[in-house]
């Protein structure tokens, strides 16, 4: 499988979440399904129904957090350098209205969709590998936008 970009805070913080859910999240609601089953007939038990729904939840984000961490490509953003639009970038571009957008381009786990764009999504793939001063067409659902690469940089 191919790896898949993400900065070493990203990374960072999906092993921090993953410890919690296994060594705090996982153990307590194994100990409240075992309380709910105690209370007898288990098809009328709303608390065992919740209790094991939250249990399959956690199961499924441990499952999704180390399939993440396995396929990851660490990479870390402070070295980078450069005008061009890379993994890591912090963009500013202005559309053809004169409306500027303010951004950093990153993994889709840490993508916010605002502030954070996944290199993955439309504005990312159009920006990647662009310098100061191109321009480049994201193909949106409303239609094409145009946006000029003002600045990119790579530190806070």
């Amino acid at each position: 499988m191919e790896k898949k970009p993400i900065s070493r805070a990203g990374f960072d913080a999906l092993i921090k979440e993953l410890k919690d859910l296994q060594e705090n999240q996982r153990p307590e609601i194994l100990k409240t399904v075992q309380w709910a089953r105690s209370l007898g007939d288990l098809s009328e038990n709303a608390d065992y129904s919740a209790a094991k729904e939250k249990q399959r939840q956690i199961d499924a984000r441990i499952r999704f957090i180390e399939n993440v961490i396995e396929n990851a490509a660490v990479i870390d953003v402070d070295s980078l350098t450069g005008n061009r639009v890379v993994f890591g970038a912090r963009v500013v571009a202005e559309d053809e209205d004169g409306n500027k957008m303010q951004c950093r381009i990153l993994s889709d786990i840490e993508s916010d969709g605002r502030t954070v764009i996944s290199c993955t999504s439309p504005v990312g793939r159009a920006m990647i590998g662009r310098c100061v001063g191109d321009t480049c067409v994201v193909r949106l659902p409303g239609g094409e936008k145009e946006y000029e690469i003002l600045s990119v940089s790579f530190k806070e």
